[in-house]
């Protein structure tokens, strides 16, 4: 790169973001793309470091510099391969991945108080603009063989390990009991983080690929697993994770009280125009919302409601701002747009009045000793209690993997969580405890980043091309 010293003279662009008050009435993204001028001129700021910390903390360990470097230097189609070679959703992690705790946070420049490279808003520019140049994978080198495997969930786990098998030349055939690909990306992260387009663009290029896509198609009610074991040489389960966690406080079943994912799946397949005739659609015009949770699944939801025109919506969360789990930039731009922010605050319970609004119980929390994992317990304060008058409470205290009935006789181990057991260390990266099924992302980890279930989904394809002989 030119100017080494670009970085003291060219300050952090990531993008314009459109004001909260337009934004806020609207679900399309937030950022708006870079031109090639300013992508360039962005990538100029890094420092090519000789032991890069950004790529360290990315999960999937993407040649950040490199790429850099290529956009730099306006070579967009060997920037666009080369992201390729180790994330299969680079567009879309450029788009919701939390860099600020990952590859920007990490970044020399951010530790030197200069604003670090605007890592995100390239990474989703160079598949952006190569695909609309006409840029397409590479597949002329794959040699075919006459391995099938069947691949459960086309969420990010899936769609990394359909990806790495059929550039090996296996055929994948992707499952998944929704009507697009994505799974939660998809149906559970909103269009203003996430046009669903983009989404629709990544399978265009998958089957291209050669990657096939079986929707509407649940395993266990559509077809069982036996015929999956039957017809294909190795089976993968990226099924996420689902099961809703509850608060465990009474009033948690009353109308008016909602659970995160299946609020946000109404939204987005409202907008899609894909809900079931016989769902009712959720609105929350002129409603007053408490949202209770503080990871980005509860952010998705202050502002959807904020967007479909609630009166009041207000988060309450049982930890300090410092303490939450979601990224300090969704946190900051749903106060922006009009989110207001209760912290320590411990639910109770929730009530339904006379006139079916709810009265929500609350009580002040104060931080105590840490907590196995050295995040700080919330204790009640004595005496702190509050009612918060509502219409609606969504509980969005996060997800967990569970196991499917067919688990047990096909001898697939869970641990006590409810998380299949397969190891990325095991002789074949992600083997179950059935030889023949693999499994990696949130149904292996529980529920965390996109990144990182796309990186496991990667490391299970290759566990599966070695137990299928074709490395």
């Amino acid at each position: 790169m030119g100017d080494v010293f670009q970085f003291m003279t060219l300050t952090r662009n990531p993008g314009d973001k459109v004001q909260a008050e337009v934004r806020k009435i609207e679900f399309k993204e937030i950022y708006r793309p870079l031109n090639s001028a300013d992508a360039a001129e962005q990538a100029g700021r890094c420092l090519s470091c000789g032991n890069p910390y950004c790529e360290w903390e990315c999960p999937v360990h993407n040649f950040i510099p490199n790429w850099l470097k290529m956009v730099n230097e306006g070579r967009l189609f060997e920037a666009a391969e080369l992201s390729h070679k180790t994330n299969s959703l680079p567009e879309i992690c450029g788009r919701v991945c939390p860099q600020d705790r990952l590859c920007e946070g990490a970044c020399t420049l951010e530790q030197g108080g200069f604003g670090g490279v605007t890592i995100g808003s390239i990474e989703k520019y160079i598949t952006d603009e190569a695909y609309k140049a006409g840029w397409r994978p590479d597949m002329s080198k794959v040699v075919w063989t006459d391995k099938k495997v069947a691949v459960i969930g086309a969420g990010p786990a899936g769609l990394g390990c359909a990806d790495v098998l059929v550039r090996n030349g296996v055929k994948p055939v992707v499952f998944d009991r929704y009507e697009e690909i994505g799974g939660l990306l998809t149906f559970g992260i909103p269009e203003f983080k996430l046009e669903k387009t983009v989404v629709k663009r990544r399978r265009e290029i998958m089957e291209g690929m050669g990657v096939e896509f079986r929707l509407n198609t649940e395993i266990g009610r559509d077809i069982q697993i036996e015929e999956l074991l039957e017809q294909y040489d190795a089976v993968f389960m990226g099924m996420g994770a689902y099961k809703y966690m509850k608060g465990g406080f009474d009033g948690e079943s009353l109308p008016g009280v909602l659970e995160a994912l299946p609020f946000l799946i109404n939204n987005v397949r409202q907008h899609l125009g894909t809900l079931p005739a016989d769902e009712t659609p959720l609105s929350m015009k002129d409603k007053r919302v408490v949202v209770l949770g503080g990871g980005d699944t509860a952010m998705d939801c202050n502002r959807t409601s904020i967007r479909q025109g609630a009166e009041r919506v207000i988060c309450a969360y049982r930890r300090d701002e410092a303490n939450m789990p979601g990224s300090k930039r969704e946190v900051a731009n749903a106060k922006e747009e009009g989110v207001e922010f209760l912290w320590n605050r411990q639910p109770l319970g929730i009530e339904q009045a006379a006139d079916g609004s709810l009265r929500l119980k609350l009580a002040e929390t104060r931080l105590g000793a840490p907590d196995a994992k050295g995040r700080r317990s919330a204790e009640i304060v004595p005496g702190s209690e509050e009612i918060i008058e509502c219409d609606h409470v969504v509980i969005a205290f996060g997800f967990q993997a569970e196991a499917a009935d067919w688990f047990e006789r096909h001898s697939i181990k869970v641990d006590e969580r409810g998380r299949t057991l397969a190891s990325g260390r095991a002789k074949y990266k992600y083997q179950t405890s059935n030889a023949r099924i693999f499994a990696g992302g949130d149904q292996v980890r529980g529920a965390d980043l996109v990144v990182r279930a796309v990186y496991e989904g990667r490391q299970a394809a290759e566990g599966m091309l070695e137990y299928l002989q074709v490395w």
